[in-house]
């Protein structure tokens, strides 16, 4: 079952602005988009959720230095882009 994606105008924002600044991981970002609409619990994804300030959140890997962080309406189909950066990047 497909999910689908919900990208806030707020995420779209964060999202420009980031990709700017790391243009090489252009293509990642956009293979864990597509695995992540296919099957959000695919490996390496590396699907988890988040503690303290972030609780309530899940994250997936870019890779081994970036992540996106999600709303991850697992009763639903759908799946809330919240922000994009580094692992120890605390969203707000």
């Amino acid at each position: 079952m497909p999910y689908k994606l919900i990208y806030p105008a707020s995420y779209i924002r964060r999202a420009r602005k980031f990709l700017s600044k790391h243009p090489a991981i252009h293509v990642q970002y956009r293979r864990t988009l597509e695995l992540l609409e296919l099957n959000p619990f695919h490996p390496s994804l590396r699907l988890h959720r988040l503690k303290g300030q972030l609780s309530g959140l899940s994250s997936v890997s870019i890779n081994m230095s970036y992540r996106i962080v999600i709303e991850l309406l697992i009763e639903g189909d759908e799946i809330l882009l919240v922000d994009i950066g580094k692992h120890e990047q605390v969203y707000g």
